[in-house]
């Protein structure tokens, strides 16, 4: 047990003396959080919009008022006739259009949107913003109730996002490198005589790895919850326990990846393709996988971090209980499983 308490402190020290790991470990959690927290959002604000009408009555007034009174939109320009709020949209001055009919006051209706489409998916926010604000306590439009996120902040999407992508390129990425690194400068040979056994060497590895990926976690989640005011509406004992399961099997493709590299360079290139492109595009991070054509949806069904993230998002932000993310809990502790068994056994067949 003291030699196998040996090798985690030795690892450790290794993480701790490497500047440039400890920058992407503990650097890149931050940067992303301000990133896709502040700078890379899909939050409607400050929309340029042009009011065209061609008489200035009170329920006019009134609508336009709120649109200028909200943070969505800034009131640059009103015009008399569509035509010339569309010239506005295609000369780069307007994003957004509202053509009120002349009779809107006496019919309470007759609003058209016009919107530069060039962009579909902030185009129709700003769509169903104007139509919001320009409604008002209107009863004749039905009522809309925004659940668990009212404000639409996109920080409430991506800061689940951002713990599965980190815990798996940490966990798994990190880990293989280190392991091939060993492969590189012939020392696997001598750790692997020593009279540790093999699998606790590769385990005593995997340990700092661990405990590093739980301190991103508590950073993200610090992160989100006082800078970024995303709620941790669940229970964080479950966040926790879901993690591990994650983190384990995390740590269970970076071995099994470690088994087929023989260099630092082909572990970075196999987990950046197995990881890196699949946990963005394919696990519900940036894009729907309802919306995703039908042979991309039944790839997205083995990639682990689609699970991880689905089950993030509904304890944090909507805050059920474990029952309502047992499916997702299910198919992780299977996957881990089944890297576990399939990474140690290779590790095994390398070793005879």
């Amino acid at each position: 047990m003291k030699q196998f308490l040996s090798f985690i402190l030795k690892e450790a020290r290794h993480i701790l003396r490497d500047k440039r790991t400890m920058l992407i470990l503990f650097g890149m959690p931050v940067v992303l959080m301000l990133l896709f927290g502040f700078a890379i959002t899909n939050d409607v604000k400050n929309v340029r919009t042009v009011v065209v009408t061609s008489q200035t009555d009170h329920l006019t007034q009134q609508a336009v008022q709120r649109l200028a009174a909200s943070e969505y939109f800034v009131i640059t320009a009103t015009v008399a006739t569509p035509a010339e709020a569309e010239r506005l949209i295609r000369n780069q001055k307007a994003d957004l259009a509202v053509v009120f009919a002349p009779r809107f006051a006496s019919t309470r209706s007759g609003v058209q949107l016009l919107v530069d489409g060039s962009d579909p998916n902030m185009a129709q926010q700003w769509t169903t913003y104007a139509q919001q604000v320009v409604a008002g306590n209107s009863s004749s439009l039905v009522n809309q109730k925004l659940l668990y996120n009212p404000q639409m902040r996109s920080a409430y999407n991506f800061v689940p996002a951002i713990m599965g992508m980190l815990l798996m390129l940490v966990c798994a990425m990190m880990t293989s490198i280190s392991i091939v690194r060993e492969k590189e400068r012939g020392t696997m040979e001598v750790l692997l005589v020593s009279p540790v056994r093999p699998l606790l060497i590769i385990v005593a590895k995997a340990v700092p790895y661990l405990m590093l990926a739980f301190v991103i976690l508590t950073t993200i989640l610090l992160m989100g919850r006082y800078v970024l005011g995303v709620p941790l509406s669940g229970s964080v004992f479950w966040i926790f326990v879901i993690s591990v399961i994650y983190i384990l099997l995390a740590l269970s493709l970076g071995l099994l990846i470690s088994n087929i590299a023989q260099s630092q360079l082909v572990a970075l290139l196999l987990s950046a393709m197995v990881l890196l492109m699949p946990v963005i595009m394919l696990s519900g991070m940036l894009f729907p996988i309802e919306s995703m054509p039908q042979i991309l949806q039944w790839i997205s069904v083995v990639i682990p971090p689609r699970y991880y993230i689905d089950a993030m998002r509904k304890l944090m932000i909507m805050g059920v209980g474990i029952t309502d993310v047992l499916n997702d809990v299910v198919i992780l502790s299977a996957m881990t499983i089944v890297l576990l068994t399939v990474a140690l056994a290779t590790f095994k067949n390398r070793l005879e």
